[in-house]
């Protein structure tokens, strides 16, 4: 193994250094006993890698088909799973263990959140000279997720998705609204403006004999985040967060994305008052005939509608931008990592991207695009009809505290819900967001 040595620059990982970042990486202390089922020092010549992720359910079904699909890439290689809870407990028993050197060989970790790990040392850069030694390269990776997985000239992510914020509808009352295109696909010129967007949900309303577009924000802790920064990242409005603060951000343009949210949920053509779950549950039972939601609903809707399609978020303010995150694989730190079991940490790594196909089938994209680029792709649907979203998407400001599952995204929803329930003014409710992030600016930065 060639090895990429620490950045220079980068702290050294003291164990109050290492401690400190292990806190600010979660919003709660595991005690000792938590992490009982870490990884320890390895055996000479221990053929298991081990993976740590947070995919239950259909998704952790998937995860051990591709498992299944890699091992030819992978000859003499096992790879061993621990499912942990999603959010803060998983990223709380993550940075623990990494600070004290007992993480799993590899794990799977939000890019969003590489921000909070990569310059406190909770994990390690990829050797991506012998990643290419396994066939991936960085050439195989979009733009607008690749960039994100660096810091201080180093990759310290690795890409396995992208999970944009899209559009799901009906076919059959989307095409009687007239914003299908001859093809089939969603006709985004239909939704390219404020004013548009809101007359297309009036018109899928019509069309449907119910109501026309459903999104669920009410007390959920990232959904009014997700499409206010997508919206927000349209109008060409910078979102800054120096250290130290303050936010960098066009009040005005805030304002606008805010003011325009509040109309989508005004209670007329679209439901005004949905959390989460109502709206997975008013698209799928066909009370509304498009739902705003992220590609990992995809499951459910088409278990409701066979026919169920998608599409890329359009584009309402000019700017093409549609919020994502992205599932990556992350090298929690060690002092002295065992040469060859990094090397075959790599090619598991390696042969997991290649098997990217059956992820798909989940709905997320690949970021290894040479699997998006195949015919078996191009005929997976809805999945192709989305696919360009992930080279427009973009991801949370970079910032230790920000990310899936944050206090952050809970605090800005917070806000967003004031102002499309409860009737804060938009300005106001921009205002008390960057009076939020400010907060969250002033508190010091544990790298």
């Amino acid at each position: 193994m060639t090895g990429t040595p620490a950045p220079v620059g980068r702290p050294a990982l003291t164990r109050r250094r290492a401690l400190t970042a292990a806190l600010a990486a979660g919003a709660s202390v595991l005690g000792a006993g938590a992490l009982s089922g870490c990884g320890s020092a390895l055996a000479a010549g221990d053929s298991t890698v081990r993976l740590w992720d947070l995919f239950q359910g259909a998704d952790g079904g998937l995860l051990n088909e591709m498992v299944r699909k890699a091992r030819p890439d992978m000859p003499g290689t096992h790879i061993e799973r621990t499912v942990l809870e999603w959010g803060t407990p998983y990223y709380t028993k993550l940075a623990m263990a990494s600070a004290g050197g007992r993480g799993p060989d590899v794990a799977i970790a939000h890019m969003s959140r590489l921000a909070g790990y990569a310059p406190t040392g909770l994990v390690d850069p990829w050797d991506m000279d012998l990643l290419a030694e396994f066939g991936i390269h960085r050439g195989d990776f979009a733009d607008a997720v690749w960039e994100r997985t660096q810091y201080d000239g180093a990759t310290y992510a690795i890409p396995l998705d992208t999970h944009p914020f899209i559009v799901f509808f009906h076919p059959e009352p989307t095409k009687k609204a007239g914003l299908l295109k001859a093809d089939g696909t969603l006709d985004l010129d239909a939704f390219s403006s404020p004013e548009k967007f809101l007359a297309a949900g009036r018109e899928l309303a019509k069309a449907s004999g119910k109501q026309g577009i459903s999104f669920g924000y009410v007390n959920d802790p990232a959904q009014g985040w997700r499409l206010f920064y997508g919206l927000y990242k349209q109008t060409g409005g910078t979102f800054d967060l120096p250290p130290g603060g303050p936010a960098k951000v066009d009040l005005d343009r805030m304002a606008e994305v805010i003011s325009f949210m509040a109309k989508l949920v005004d209670g007329k053509a679209n439901p005004r008052r949905l959390d989460y779950n109502a709206s997975v549950a008013a698209f799928t039972n066909r009370q509304t005939a498009m739902a705003l939601s992220g590609e990992w609903e995809l499951g459910t809707f088409r278990t409701a509608d066979k026919k169920v399609d998608a599409a890329p978020f359009p584009t309402v303010f000019g700017t093409p931008a549609i919020y994502a995150d992205s599932h990556s694989f992350v090298l929690p730190h060690r002092d002295d990592p065992d040469a060859e079991h990094r090397r075959r940490t790599h090619r598991a790594v390696a042969a997991l991207l290649k098997a990217g196909q059956t992820w798909a089938t989940a709905g997320h994209i690949p970021a290894y695009t040479p699997v998006t680029r195949t015919k078996a792709y191009a005929e997976l649907l809805p999945q192709a009809h989305y696919e360009s979203a992930a080279s427009r998407v973009v991801l949370d400001p970079a910032a230790w505290f920000v990310g899936a599952g944050s206090d952050f995204q809970n605090a800005m929803s917070q806000v967003l819900q004031q102002a499309l329930l409860d009737g804060l003014s938009p300005d106001r409710a921009a205002r008390a967001m960057v009076r939020r992030v400010n907060t969250f600016l002033s508190k010091p930065s544990p790298a």
